[in-house]
């Protein structure tokens, strides 16, 4: 039997996903830290509260974290996927991994229209690893977060000592 500690998200995926959906802009780029981690926590957090949150990796296209089997048809390309992602009107986080360079500019200008995305639903794209080159080229388009957390380490109680 399972306990509930061991089904509850990981608090430091937790963190950097409430950051995402925090970001003020639709276009997310995050800094830092292992993406092969952050993707576990990430797909614990979907499952865990159900919530729609999609990987596009080059070869695989784009997929659920919540359903390892659910694939989006007709986005294998980054273009055809970026354009799923456009039309949606749903609540999404959609991460994007080991983008290549040269993007198209027809990939650059998705993603730029993509980062003034109206704010009346959420959806997030947001780019893990991503190259310099491309960070730079978005400028301030993309928002910039950390997945590097500075929480204070708080000690707590714990049959009947102090633990950290």
């Amino acid at each position: 039997m399972q306990s509930m500690m061991a089904s509850s998200p990981p608090k430091a995926g937790v963190e950097v996903f409430e950051r995402i959906l925090a970001a003020p802009g639709g276009l997310v780029v995050l800094e830092g830290g292992d993406s092969s981690v952050l993707l576990n926590d990430f797909r614990a957090i979907a499952r865990h509260t159900g919530q729609a949150v999609y990987l596009w990796q080059p070869g695989l296209g784009l997929g659920s974290l919540r359903d390892a089997q659910a694939r989006v048809p007709g986005c294998q390309r980054l273009g055809n996927a970026l354009r799923y992602m456009q039309q949606s009107m749903h609540f999404g986080i959609y991460l994007l991994s080991d983008l290549e360079l040269p993007l198209s500019s027809m990939d650059a200008t998705l993603l730029r229209q993509l980062a003034r995305a109206p704010s009346g639903y959420v959806r997030r794209v947001v780019l893990l690893d991503a190259p310099q080159a491309l960070v730079d080229h978005l400028g301030e388009a993309a928002v910039r977060i950390s997945s590097w957390l500075d929480l204070p380490v708080r000690p707590r109680l714990r049959d009947g000592r102090w633990v950290v």
